[in-house]
């Protein structure tokens, strides 16, 4: 019993909103809140309007007691990271700003506050960067196009597997975001999403660190280094989250374990995978029926929302590569270095490779960004249509589910089967192969 209360305290700790406020004030972020920000409670925060799931509903007394002595210093520092009435000196060569995007699902700009460490706010914002979809939509491409097929797009079954496990795991729990006050929301665009766990710090843990198990061997450089530069990229991406006011500290810690154990299971069986993916003649069916159906399972989570549309375009893609890689396999088109030929060699960098390298990375995102804007404007129309919904406002158009879940899924499925198949195959026929 005892041990029980001391873990409860332990997770009530981690969780508390004023540990993520106590942090961002650290680093030089201060809210701009009227009054001063008073202490909001959870119904009344800038949250997700989720139920706010109390760690200790049926477990009072001692441990929460304690809990509220270990955070009353956090409680007793200013609201929303602002500052006192007396120490306004603090703020002489600070920024006001905005979060840089609107709330996905509302709208809401959020309010303005104040950075007094600009390098910080640099840093974590390029570290909470590379768990948004512009790292993605870019990242892969080039990984896939100018250094390792075979490694990319087994990295992109296992940031799909990743991805999806943790969205669904977010609609189990149903956690609200950091309650603001007095967390300082730096970033709005997924603040009216679910917390628990931080997909940021699951895709920040699965992505270095399979890039790093995957290529050590494969590639000759130094282990040492590739593992520290995973390790950095993790931190980075992990502890912006919390600078960002988007997560607790223990949505992040339950974020990066959980990816290690997925990435214990999936690392292991990834040879079996892709052997079946690329040869078995029924694996074009398989990839279809079955992300569809783990689509189809998470919507039954939850209400609709932004995040079921992500989920569909998560798993969409991931389809996509698969059906190219199978197709490609068929075809004799990019096929994997012979054993004999590994480890493989860091080229010497030149102008010529980083010149065809920029080529090749150009001409391929025009392709892909006229295939989602051709792809877009023929299922939205044809959806449409079938569904007796208007489409001549193509955004009141995608609130419906009905029409933004087979946008999501046709268009990016189309978008990652070009990545590994059109792409690859125009560049054979030029002077960028």
């Amino acid at each position: 019993m005892e041990k029980s209360s001391r873990l409860l305290e332990l997770l009530r700790f981690l969780r508390d909103p004023h540990l993520v406020a106590r942090f961002q004030h650290i680093c030089g972020v201060r809210g701009t809140f009227s009054g001063g920000g008073g202490e909001a409670e959870p119904s009344e925060a800038h949250n997700n309007g989720a139920c706010y799931h109390q760690l200790d509903a049926d477990h009072g007394g001692e441990a929460a007691g304690t809990a509220r002595k270990r955070t009353a210093g956090f409680k007793n520092s200013p609201h929303n990271g602002s500052l006192p009435e007396h120490s306004g000196a603090m703020t002489d060569g600070a920024d006001t700003v905005k979060p840089l995007r609107r709330n996905s699902l509302t709208g809401d700009a959020g309010q303005e506050f104040r950075v007094e460490n600009r390098f910080l706010y640099y840093l974590f914002s390029f570290g909470t960067e590379l768990g948004n979809e512009f790292f993605y939509i870019t990242f892969f491409p080039f990984l896939l196009w100018n250094v390792d097929a075979f490694v990319s797009r087994r990295l992109i079954m296992v940031w799909v597997w990743v991805m999806y496990l943790g969205q669904c795991t977010k609609d189990v729990f149903r956690w609200s975001r950091p309650a603001s006050p007095p967390v300082v929301k730096v970033e709005m665009f997924y603040n009216s999403e679910y917390s628990m766990p931080s997909t940021h710090a699951m895709s920040g843990t699965a992505i270095p660190f399979a890039l790093f198990f995957m290529t050590c061997g494969r590639w000759e450089y130094s282990v040492t280094l590739g593992y520290v530069l995973a390790f950095c990229w993790c931190l980075l991406v992990c502890v912006s989250r919390i600078y960002m006011g988007m997560h607790s500290v223990l949505d992040v810690i339950v974020g990066v374990i959980y990816s290690v154990l997925i990435l214990l299971v999936l690392l292991p069986a990834l040879d079996a995978i892709d052997h079946f993916v690329l040869t078995c003649a029924y694996a074009p069916l398989v990839i279809v029926s079955l992300h569809l159906s783990l689509g189809l399972f998470s919507f039954t989570l939850d209400t609709w929302s932004t995040s079921r549309g992500d989920t569909a375009q998560i798993l969409g893609s991931g389809a996509g590569v698969a059906l190219a890689s199978h197709v490609n396999h068929r075809l004799g088109l990019m096929p994997d270095p012979l054993p004999e030929r590994l480890p493989l060699s860091l080229p010497a960098l030149s102008g010529d490779l980083v010149g065809t390298a920029a080529l090749r990375f150009l001409l391929g995102v025009l392709i892909l960004v006229a295939t989602r804007a051709l792809m877009k404007a023929l299922t939205i129309s044809l959806v449409c249509r079938i569904l007796a919904i208007p489409g001549d406002d193509v955004r009141k158009a995608r609130q419906h589910m009905e029409v933004e879940l087979p946008y999501r899924y046709i268009v990016y499925g189309t978008v990652g089967f070009n990545v590994l198949f059109l792409v690859p195959l125009i560049f054979s026929y030029l002077p960028l192969c």
